[in-house]
């Protein structure tokens, strides 16, 4: 077995072999602890007939490992001057490929096609950029894309926020979104001293688990994220005052919004942080016939 990646001195030695330096922009922040990353990848529980589709994989550190476990890594780099580096540290394994793409502008269900045809399972591993962390799980979820779960690093203050609790203060649309398509858990607390360059923040690696069936049915999922939404515009406001200031002529539609509530068995005194995922789904149905067509046209 090959050297692993994550050591600093290993680390500092393939960084100046190629003459690389970090982008802040990018959000570059290189595991250095081979523990981390085992404690990842068994987190992730794959075998050789699963595929991991893999973002920002830096200079490899990870997708060692994941190459290791799985039957087939699929790494999108957007940091072009990355390429010639993961070339090099990736070439003892046959089973990973490298895209040089953005994944936000990526065709994930050609990509699908492209590189798992056939697989059983197919699943997201990955240290994320912590600035578009939120877009890109919501990506996968929102264009329906079929992997089964996501095991992936994040920052600490986001990953509560997606696997908080109705009730409290972390819980918002972000909670509701991911939690509607996905139980989720906080499988790790990762210390800044495992990275080099170190981050500002403290990190988490949550597990997403794909749910069998939605914990509620609904008419329009876009237009239930839309109520969520427009429910946490201010959080000390009772949910019927932000549907009003959030919804296409809501003051002069009081009495649409609190019929809908009370249809939906939700007393308009509420906070939107009380809800849960199952009502938020119950209302958004019941204000849908009402404010759909004009929200459709904004």
């Amino acid at each position: 077995m090959t050297k692993d990646i994550a050591t600093p001195a290993r680390t500092k030695e393939i960084l100046e072999r190629h003459g690389f330096s970090f982008k802040k922009s990018l959000g570059q922040n290189f595991l250095i602890d081979p523990n981390v990353l085992e404690n990842i990848v068994a987190h992730a529980q794959l075998s050789k007939n699963v595929g991991v589709i893999e973002i920002g994989p830096g200079i490899g550190a990870l997708t060692e490992h994941l190459a290791r476990a799985a039957k087939k890594v699929v790494a999108f780099e957007i940091d072009g001057r990355l390429l010639p580096v993961l070339e090099d540290t990736m070439s003892p394994y046959d089973n990973v490929t490298v895209v040089h793409q953005d994944i936000l502008e990526t065709d994930l269900l050609q990509a699908m096609e492209e590189h798992f045809e056939g697989f059983d399972e197919v699943v997201v591993v990955a240290n994320l950029p912590y600035y578009v962390t939120t877009p890109i799980i919501m990506k996968f979820l929102l264009e329906k894309i079929p992997i089964t779960g996501m095991i992936i690093m994040m920052q600490k203050e986001v990953a509560d926020r997606i696997t908080a609790n109705p009730g409290t203060k972390a819980y918002g649309s972000l909670s509701i979104a991911i939690q509607y398509y996905m139980d989720a858990e906080v499988a790790m607390i990762v210390p800044k001293t495992v990275f080099v360059p170190q981050p500002n923040v403290e990190s988490a690696v949550l597990r997403l688990t794909r749910k069998a069936t939605p914990p509620a049915e609904v008419i329009d999922e876009d237009f239930l994220f839309r109520i969520s939404r427009g429910s946490f515009v201010q959080r000390r406001k009772t949910i019927l005052n932000n549907l009003q200031s959030s919804l296409p002529d809501g003051k002069l539609k009081k009495e649409l919004i609190v019929d809908a509530l009370e249809r939906a068995h939700i007393e308009p005194g509420r906070r939107g942080e009380t809800l849960s995922v199952e009502e938020f789904a119950t209302l958004s149905n019941e204000l849908y016939k009402d404010f759909f067509v004009e929200l459709s046209k904004g």
